[in-house]
């Protein structure tokens, strides 16, 4: 049984609370990303379950055993490092063997596992090379071999692809997901990239100053962020946000930004004048995905139209980035490749409502 467990840990470095509270209960044979930018403690979770860190308040459990106070090497987990950390001077074969060797385990047996873990990774046959010969990444397949090797409880990564160029990254991250699968062993990684988290996690703790701001399913967060900042941090352009006023009635309530206006769909407009934010200002979101050019709109989602005029635009192949202003404020909609927008020029932009997203505008959480 390999579930790790968060209770209350807290971690503390003089005045600077770099983990606060965190409570999460990780699966055994899950893939949990914890995801934030630079500083929110995600790095420092993971450190504290590898006992390179000690713990300030709260417990960790891997299954059923309080490891506190358990030393490092005695907690059946393996890391791999944004650095790698090969030892330069030896062959591949023995960087991947050296956990091994330091605990005494039968030649035979190292022999199997690294050729195993070799065959796994498509390594096997740069055994007798050094580091300073390898790729980018073939460096990160021997770091993550290394931790193969030991058949640990608990996969530790942190941010092991930030090294590699974009392409390699895109065939790394299905390379892990597929050792995940055929290894299944419980998986956490760490990550600044959304992307990465998305494509990746079972689930993802989303983290911001050392708090835990919401852990879900991909889609779940997608769909259904919590606030403000999971709204931002969770898509790629990110979410679009507007300070609006909630104007209107139940039965016909309206989302009025000052230069545009658009019809809450009815169903929404209830649950909204129920929580009682008729009349009141909010943060209206919406993602570049659900803005249309008018040529191209979905025919079965609750359009409304914004006038718009096109700042920029920047063709991406498959579809365009298109920056729009209403008044002073630019926004993005990502829009059929066939659109006819210039720069320069006005689009009616088509706006689903059906995926709006509504946020109080003093605690930037979502109404709903």
């Amino acid at each position: 049984m390999s579930s790790v467990t968060y209770k209350h840990v807290t971690k503390r470095f003089g005045d600077v609370v770099a983990v606060n509270d965190l409570d999460i209960e990780i699966e055994d044979k899950e893939f949990l990303v914890f995801v934030g930018p630079s500083g929110c403690g995600k790095t420092t979770s993971l450190r504290l379950l590898a006992g390179l860190e000690e713990i300030t308040e709260g417990d960790i459990y891997i299954g059923d055993q309080l490891i506190n106070d358990v030393a490092p090497k005695d907690r059946d987990i393996a890391m791999v490092f944004q650095s790698y950390a090969l030892y330069p001077h030896m062959s591949v074969y023995d960087n991947m063997a050296f956990g091994l060797k330091l605990r005494k385990t039968p030649k035979s047996e190292i022999g199997r596992r690294v050729k195993e873990a070799a065959d796994i990774l498509g390594i096997g046959e740069l055994l007798d090379r050094k580091p300073k010969q390898l790729s980018g990444g073939q460096r990160q397949r021997v770091a993550v071999g290394r931790a193969i090797v030991r058949d640990p409880a608990v996969f530790l990564m942190d941010e092991p692809l930030s090294n590699l160029d974009a392409k390699l990254r895109v065939q790394a991250r299905a390379e892990i997901s597929k050792l995940h699968q055929r290894l299944g062993t419980t998986f956490i990684y760490v990550t600044h990239d959304q992307t990465e988290a998305m494509t990746m996690g079972t689930r993802i703790a989303v983290m911001k100053d050392g708090l835990l701001q919401q852990i879900d399913s991909p889609q779940a967060l997608y769909d259904t962020p919590n606030n403000v900042f999971v709204a931002g941090f969770i898509g790629s352009p990110s979410m679009n946000f507007f300070d609006v006023t909630l104007t209107g009635s139940k039965d016909e309530l309206y989302v009025d930004g000052g230069t545009f206006r658009l019809r809450v769909p009815p169903d929404k407009a209830q649950i909204y004048a129920e929580r009682g934010y008729v009349g009141k200002d909010v943060i209206f979101g919406i993602r570049p995905e659900d803005i249309y050019d008018p040529d191209y709109a979905a025919s079965d989602i609750y359009q409304q139209r914004m006038q718009t005029k096109v700042d920029v635009t920047e063709l991406m192949g498959n579809e365009v980035f298109v920056y729009l202003l209403t008044g002073d404020k630019q926004f993005i909609a990502r829009v059929d490749p066939r659109t006819k927008a210039h720069v320069g020029g006005s689009l009616d932009a088509v706006v689903n409502m059906d995926r709006m997203h509504i946020f109080d505008r003093d605690a930037e959480v979502a109404v709903r």
